[in-house]
């Protein structure tokens, strides 16, 4: 089949799709799939030779000089979908539509409750697992908890809400998701004393985001990709110890991270990371843990807060995990000790 036959395919009437989970794009903006990425993200970072590259996922934005050179430091979750439509006013038209069938979890039509602004998150349930996506800065919300969506359905309007858009930058902001806990309130109730949560488990802070464009991607060249499979391909950078007595609420809903079963002789959990905090394996170890600890990473001679969310501390040899990043820990963790500090609010990293 001709790359031209394929793209034709993949361009139907229910536009983009990307075959193997079923995906189509959750707004008629399909130039991802054509290689036309200037046309797809919205611009987001002026004086950059592209600066639609601000709206792709991953570390994107603050450029920070470094001993390793320039490194972008600010971290951004999902895609920038550039509008197709806009009204004499300058508003964005662009309808957000379910990319695959699942139900309505949460629905935020409060713009100020969070960074995100108006946002809506539907579940889906692939090869077994839940997996969260995510559509946010809508104008309007139009889904309710609950609904049971199609594909294509209709959730809302593309919008500017949420702090430092205007309508110029108007974007949908789409991410798919891994849920951290299912007990979340616990976890944040623990580590943060004065934290108000207005989205239950579906604030942005319990949410782990994998590279959308990089999956729509990989499933044109292989239509019978999984999830699992896909994250294979991510590149760990760090590893953390836990002892394996911890139970770790991730491997409930997503247990092929577990590499081999446990044994008798079993102490420790091994978990590998991406430099955005997103697991990739957990394996059971043999080697001792007392405690949450850091047991591997990547060299760099960069500040490693600056590379990882702020997950790690230190830098070249000394490398440990920082207090946000033993809160991270504790988050993936049935068992928590309590911690203290200021709550951040939901964010994608605007």
């Amino acid at each position: 089949m001709t790359r031209l036959l394929l793209l034709f395919l993949l361009l139907g009437a229910s536009g983009a799709r990307a075959q193997g989970l079923g995906l189509i794009l959750p707004t008629g903006n399909t130039a991802l799939l054509t290689g036309n990425d200037s046309s797809f993200y919205q611009h987001t970072i002026s004086g950059r030779e592209n600066p639609w590259l601000g709206g792709t996922y991953g570390f994107v934005r603050n450029p920070r000089g470094t001993s390793e050179g320039i490194v972008y430091t600010r971290y951004h979750g999902g895609l920038d979908i550039k509008p197709l439509y806009r009204d004499a006013r300058g508003e964005p038209l662009d309808s957000v539509r379910a990319v695959a069938d699942g139900r309505v979890v949460h629905a935020s039509p409060v713009a100020g409750l969070s960074n995100y602004g108006r946002y809506v998150v539907v579940e889906h349930f692939w090869n077994g697992s839940p997996y969260y996506t995510l559509y946010a800065h809508l104008s309007e919300v139009w889904a309710e908890p609950g609904a049971v969506v199609r594909q294509g359905d209709l959730l809302g309007r593309m919008g500017h809400t949420g702090d430092g858009i205007n309508k110029a930058r108007a974007h949908l902001h789409f991410e798919i998701n891994l849920l951290l806990n299912e007990n979340f309130d616990e976890w944040l109730a623990q580590s943060y004393s004065r934290a108000t949560n207005h989205h239950g488990n579906y604030n942005g802070l319990n949410l782990v985001g994998i590279d959308p464009a990089r999956l729509y991607k990989a499933l044109l060249a292989n239509p019978d990709l999984t999830i699992p499979e896909y994250l294979q391909g991510e590149e760990a950078f760090f590893e953390v110890e836990i002892p394996i007595t911890d139970t770790i609420d991730l491997l409930r809903r997503y247990p092929w991270l577990q590499s081999a079963p446990t044994g008798p002789e079993d102490h420790s959990w091994k978990l590998a990371f991406t430099r955005y905090g997103l697991p990739v394996c957990i394996t059971p170890s043999t080697d001792s843990a007392a405690d949450c600890r850091l047991s591997h990473v990547c060299f760099s001679s960069a500040p490693y807060r600056l590379l990882t969310k702020s997950l790690l501390s230190g830098s070249g040899d000394r490398c440990s995990l920082s207090g946000s990043g033993e809160r991270y820990m504790r988050l993936l963790t049935s068992t928590a000790a309590v911690a203290t500090g200021e709550a951040e609010e939901d964010t994608d990293s605007q």
